[in-house]
């Protein structure tokens, strides 16, 4: 039986002191790259990763929008190991959205039960995975997946693939991450999100069993599966905004040390004082505090969603698309410029690769082309000049 946490209380506790355990370390992992294992370990040993899973199957029985927060309080200092942890509960929401309710029990306790770290194969953008119907009435998965986050070091595993018939239907499931052809390729070398080993999953002649696939009611067949859209979609809102905002805490820190100096034609006794780092600082502070804001009010609408279950509706499920689209977007843009913009504030000296301030433009310009804002942006039109909820997809 792995740890289980008692409260939100003690999962705050808990998350803060790895924070601070994992910002010593952040700069100096972010350019080694590869699996943060040390990381993740102490992740496991938390009793973090049970948090979201209800009382009655042995976890701690966490909201999302509490999640939320703790997944922010760890992305701010180091996004790769924010990003492993969401994704991790992303999974278990995805078992929760696409199975039966004796898969999602058996799979949520066996998660508390054994201290499961989940990975996800799901990317569907490419049908590069083929299933095929086997005369036992199991499946066989081949094909590869990419952008398969957390699968290395994970324990299990959600996969899709289009299967072998003439709809090419998109099945999922739910496999141990040690099952005979789960090869790792381990190929994840990108400028930012270094450490989330996001890379390429090849499957070969994998055997999956009837009973673990995520049939009922499926992927997208209804409008409640189709909420893990939208948790993926606030998951990254959150993401962007906390690694903005860790930036901007970090920058903050770095002038009140008085490690910038002001100008020599400036009559500013310091760099507090300065006229415009002044200005950069509360005009980055206002797009934040907006970004900030949006985030939260989307935040807000996930466990009402969650709680009504199968009984919500299409239009319920549209403007709480829409909302984590408007957060999304915000995120993305004002994200991008906060973590290029800091450095006016900052000045030249923080341009040393030891203090790592890249790390969070780059990270964040990694992340937010996970799926075009320009089709949210589009979506968002639609919704005010025309009333319209945007169709439901593995994006949007």
């Amino acid at each position: 039986m792995s740890k289980v946490l008692s409260s939100y209380e003690e999962a705050i506790e808990v998350t803060e002191k790895l924070s601070a355990d994992f910002a010593k370390t952040a700069v100096e992992r972010d350019r080694q790259g590869g699996t943060p294992k040390k990381e993740r370990d102490a992740i496991r040993q938390s009793g973090l990763l049970n948090f979201i899973i209800s009382k009655e199957l042995g976890g701690t029985g966490g909201t999302w929008a509490e999640l939320l927060t703790i997944i922010g309080k760890i992305s701010e200092v180091d996004s790769s190991l924010g990003h492993l942890y969401a994704f991790h509960n992303y999974q278990l929401a995805t078992v929760r959205l696409f199975g039966s309710k004796e898969q999602w029990s058996a799979l949520h306790k066996g998660t508390v039960e054994n201290g499961w770290f989940w990975g996800n194969a799901v990317n569907q953008i490419r049908k590069d995975a083929i299933v095929t119907r086997k005369a036992d009435g199991n499946f066989e998965w081949n094909g590869t997946k990419s952008f398969a986050t957390g699968a290395k070091d994970a324990d299990y595993l959600t996969i899709t693939g289009s299967e072998n018939s003439p709809d090419g239907k998109t099945l999922a499931a739910a496999i141990p991450a040690n099952r005979e052809g789960v090869i790792v390729v381990g190929d994840w070398d990108n400028i930012g999100q270094r450490q989330t080993d996001s890379g390429t999953l090849i499957l070969k002649n994998v055997t999956v069993n009837k009973n673990e696939v995520l049939s009922d009611p499926g992927p997208l067949s209804t409008p409640f599966s189709t909420v893990r859209t939208q948790i993926g979609q606030l998951i990254f809102a959150n993401l962007f905004y906390s690694i903005a905002n860790g930036a901007y805490k970090e920058a903050v820190d770095y002038v009140r040390g008085k490690e910038t100096k002001p100008w020599f034609t400036s009559f500013a006794p310091s760099a507090q004082k300065d006229p415009y780092i002044l200005r950069h600082i509360g005009e980055l502070w206002v797009k934040l505090e907006g970004v900030r804001l949006l985030t939260a009010k989307a935040n807000e609408l996930i466990d009402p969603i969650w709680q009504k279950a199968e009984n919500l509706t299409k239009k319920e499920r549209g403007e709480f698309a829409i909302a984590t689209a408007a957060a999304r977007v915000a995120a993305t843009q004002v994200g991008l410029e906060v973590t290029s913009r800091i450095f006016e504030a900052l000045g030249s000296r923080a341009t040393t690769s030891a203090l790592g301030f890249d790390r969070f433009w780059r990270n964040l310009r990694t992340q937010t082309l996970h799926d075009p804002i320009d089709y949210k942006i589009y979506a968002l039109g639609d919704f005010v000049l025309n009333g319209t909820l945007p169709n439901a997809s593995f994006y949007s």
